[in-house]
């Protein structure tokens, strides 16, 4: 039987569901396991969700996938956070199509007043680095986490 967090990781990787999808069928039910237990003709009858997406959510299977993934996350320590968790950023929860589940390593305050976030490559160059460097030390004075 799949715990909650394999029901919260298949809502990312059944077919025809993205988080606009998975937002709506989380709103209408509670929680993730509620979704993949539901009736197709319930979940057919939501609006946005249809008989294809209905009934991509009935069939899937492949709880395996999920299970590798609590692994790799158990292995290195990273933290998932679901749409429903509190620590769950809010002013992402505000988005259409926010994501589904975030993953983040470390320790983060995702919901404090003032937050900044650095997205980039994962072969950057020295000038990256160091421009990364310096504006992390302005943001610091600031107390921007």
């Amino acid at each position: 039987m799949p715990t909650e967090l394999e029901y919260q990781i298949a809502l990312t990787i059944t077919p025809h569901i993205g988080c606009v999808a998975a937002k709506t069928l989380v709103h209408h039910f509670g929680n993730a396991t509620a979704i993949y237990k539901a009736k197709v003709s319930t979940l057919s009858t939501i609006d946005g969700i249809g008989s294809v997406r209905a009934a991509s959510i009935k069939s899937f299977a492949d709880f395996s996938l999920c299970e590798q993934e609590i692994s790799f996350v158990q292995k290195h320590a990273i933290t998932p956070l679901f749409l429903l968790d509190s620590t769950y950023p809010k002013r992402l929860l505000n988005c259409y199509d926010s994501p589904t589940i975030l993953y983040y390593k470390g320790t983060a305050d995702l919901n404090a007043s003032k937050i900044a976030a650095v997205i980039g490559t994962r072969k950057n160059s020295d000038y990256g680095k160091q421009c990364v460097a310096e504006m992390m030390e302005e943001l610091e004075e600031h107390d921007v986490l």
